[in-house]
């Protein structure tokens, strides 16, 4: 398996490119989405991950045109929750068994 980056949170990108490229404050730009200026501090701290609500939010906030779809701020902190796991993933599971029949999933 190739060793994988470590991936930057979505709070990160939207802290360090997102807010300064559009000239937002953290106060501003949490009330353009609707949420609380804590929670998006959160976020952007990276003491929150970017929900599937928050994700929808900032497709509606930026627009799929300009790099607002859903998916990819999923997409980007799931990639950031699976690499922080594996740093510190369980060394003893035990293999299940390999029934006649059973199909890899793909």
């Amino acid at each position: 398996m190739a060793k994988m980056f470590n991936p930057p949170h979505p709070g990160a990108i939207l802290r360090e490119d997102v807010l300064p490229a559009l000239q937002l404050s953290v106060t501003e730009a949490a009330s353009q989405l609707g949420v609380s200026r804590v929670m998006l501090s959160r976020v952007l701290n990276e003491r929150a991950g970017v929900t599937a609500e928050m994700a929808l939010r900032i497709e509606a906030w930026l627009g799929v045109e300009r790099g607002g779809r859903a998916d990819l701020w999923l997409g980007l902190q799931v990639d950031y929750d699976l690499w922080q796991a594996r740093k510190h993933a369980p060394k003893k599971v035990k293999p299940a068994p390999t029934p006649d029949g059973l199909r890899a999933v793909a």
